[in-house]
This record gives C-alpha cells, sequence and structure tokens, in this order.
C-alpha cells in the first residue's frame, strides 16, 4: 500500500477528523498522496468536492489509531491486515449489490476477504516491487539479481523501504522463498540474517514515494527496492531510473483495497459513491497512466492493452513473483519486531 509523489485535494487533521469536523464529509484515513482528485472525478461531481481525508504513514500506525477511537469511514488497508483490522472488529461488511461493477472487480482479491459468507474489501490498487537503479550510475548489466544489495561497491546508496512486507518480500525472494505463506522458522531465519547483512549498506529506509524520489533524483540513492510508482515517474520527469522485476530471484507484487469501517461517523450512501467512483473506468485509467498502479477492476485493466501495461512495470514476465498474499498473522508481528532491531542496528 501505499504513496505517491502527488499531493492534492483536501486535508484534514487527524484531531479535526476525529473530533466530527465537517458532518456530512466522507472521512476517508489513507496513505499519503491518494487524495489526488484525479481518482475521485465522479465522486467531486456527484458531492461538489472530494471527502475529508486523514493520513497515516503505515498500516500498524492505521490499525492503533482505530483502536484507540478514531472515527473515520473508509480506510486503506493493503492485504496483510485485513484480516487483523476484521478479527479486530474495525470493518463492516460491504453490500455487493451496492457496487455499480461488481461483476467486473478480480475476482481473486475480493475472494480473498470474503468472511462467513459477506465481502470485507474493494480491492483498489495493485502494484509491483522491484530493483530499481539509476541507469546512469550503475553498470545495468549487474543490475540482474537482488545480490546488488549486498555488492560493497553501493555501500551507502542503496534504500530500502521502511514498510515490512516490502522489505521482507525482497528478503525473501534473495533467499530462496517466492511463497511467504508457506514461510518456515528456517526461511524467517534467513531472511533475517539477509536483512542484517544489508543493514549496514543502506543510506535510507524511505518512507514513500516522495522521499525515494527525492533520493534518486539527487544520486545520493543510486539501487533502491521500490514501487513501479518510481521508475514510471521519474523516467516521465526525464530522471535515469529503470527497474529491473527480472532479476534472477524475481520481484513482488502487492494489492490493497479500501474497507468500510465500523460505526463511521456519516452517511453510508458516501461510503458506496467513494467505493463506486474507485472502480470506475475513468479512475482505471488514471491510476495506470499516471501512477503506474493496477486498478482492482479487472475488466478495464484487461481492455488497456500490453503494451500499456508492459510500460509501466504491470505486465506478465516469467521469473519468480512473491505475491503478498495474506499469510499468517503471527508470522507477520515476529517481522515487524524483528525489522525494528535490524534497523536499529541489532
Amino acid at each position: 500500500m501505499k504513496f505517491n509523489t502527488l499531493m492534492t485535494g483536501t486535508v484534514l487533521s487527524g484531531f479535526l477528523a476525529a473530533s466530527g469536523a465537517g458532518a456530512q464529509e466522507l472521512v476517508v484515513l489513507d496513505w499519503s498522496g491518494y487524495e489526488d482528485e484525479g481518482f475521485l472525478q465522479s465522486y467531486i461531481e456527484k458531492h461538489g468536492g472530494p471527502p475529508t481525508y486523514s493520513f497515516f504513514g503505515e498500516e500498524e500506525e492505521a490499525f492503533q489509531k482505530l483502536r484507540s477511537g478514531f472515527k473515520a469511514d473508509v480506510s486503506h488497508p493493503c492485504s496483510q491486515s485485513v484480516s487483523k483490522w476484521h478479527d479486530a472488529g474495525l470493518i463492516e461488511p460491504i453490500d455487493p449489490s451496492k457496487i455499480d461493477l461488481w461483476d467486473e472487480v478480480n475476482a481473486e482479491m475480493k475472494e480473498a476477504f470474503k468472511f462467513d459468507g459477506e465481502y470485507y474489501l474493494i480491492p483498489s490498487d495493485w502494484g509491483t516491487t522491484a530493483l530499481t537503479y539509476r541507469s546512469d550510475m550503475v553498470d545495468p548489466a549487474a543490475m540482474n539479481t537482488l545480490e546488488v544489495f549486498k555488492d560493497p561497491k553501493y555501500g551507502g546508496r542503496i534504500s530500502l523501504p521502511d514498510n515490512v512486507d516490502d522489505v521482507y518480500a525482497l528478503a525473501y525472494l534473495a533467499t530462496g522463498t517466492q511463497d511467504w505463506s508457506k514461510a518456515t522458522d528456517e526461511d524467517f531465519a534467513k531472511a533475517n540474517e539477509w536483512l542484517r547483512a544489508v543493514h549496514p549498506m543502506v543510506r535510507a529506509y524511505w518512507a514513500d514515494g516522495a522521499e525515494l524520489a527525492q533520493l534518486l533524483t539527487s544520486g545520493e540513492v543510486i539501487v533502491a527496492w521500490a514501487w513501479n510508482e518510481t521508475p514510471t515517474t521519474l523516467a516521465g520527469e526525464g530522471v535515469a531510473v529503470k527497474a529491473n522485476r527480472e532479476t534472477k530471484e524475481g520481484s513482488s507484487t502487492w494489492f490493497c483495497g479500501y474497507v468500510n469501517l465500523k460505526d463511521g461517523p456519516n452517511d453510508e450512501a458516501l461510503v458506496y459513491d467513494f467505493f463506486n467512483t474507485w472502480l470506475s473506468p475513468e479512475t482505471t485509467q488514471y491510476i495506470v497512466n499516471e501512477w503506474g498502479y493496477g486498478s482492482g477492476n479487472e475488466t478495464q485493466m484487461a481492455s488497456m492493452g500490453t503494451e500499456t501495461l508492459n510500460g509501466v512495470g504491470l505486465g506478465e514476465i516469467d521469473v519468480p513473483i512473491l505475491a503478498q498474499i495474506p499469510m499468517d498473522q503471527q508470522l507477520r508481528e515476529k517481522m515487524i519486531a524483528e525489522f525494528e532491531k535490524i534497523k536499529a542496528g541489532f
């Protein structure tokens, strides 16, 4: 899940949103950047303006914010967090009869979060995470393996995501695990060992797309593990940044979506207007062409053509892919705790 460099739309602080300001304005707890009005045109046309936004930097932060009593109508977790939010009683079922294009939604994504016969996630966005580099500052021929992250010649000029799911996707791939839902304790230990070996090489753990874009543009960082948004956006700005999803170890995919939060403060009709704008053909076109991400509307994605999808890093590839599917929550909690130790140098 994920951040973008665009920053438009209406922003309200968590304090104001939690205190109930903006009656009958949909309150969305989201990743920074997703307030981009390009996603929301039909909603804005119907309601005269965008929703009210409050932001989080990582899903655990959002989870704790909601657990502490923050009130919002909609939020935006990624696949690994939905079960945890459901088990904590934070989300309500979604009524498919109120989703205009429900039959066009990616079946695998929506069925993954069907609990007791009811759906809990609107799949809204998905993307890839891969080896990304300054093609004018490294030897592109060397960028065919994830072992470049351990190469001393790049020491101090590497950036990894400050995101437990993406960073462990990298570590598992690098150590030979391609399905983390089947990871053993030994696999987990190997991934931790790999991350500890790479940690001294890291210039920065990037927290959002804007931060990584700045690091790559300046040349402070020349090798990174990044969402496909980054090379798509920077290449469009004339920066010599490329990605290789087809290293011998492979790359990763992720997907996120919107949930209907329990006891949201505003009219639920606004929630479904918001869901419907996210699944519209216009929003699918926008997220692919402007962000380089995919939409949960599988029918509309198929209509965009192979050339377009390959161009933004969403096409089919013939190497291992670690899909960031739901995993055992006990394992994920261990990942969270271990990653904090690794970043602290332990």
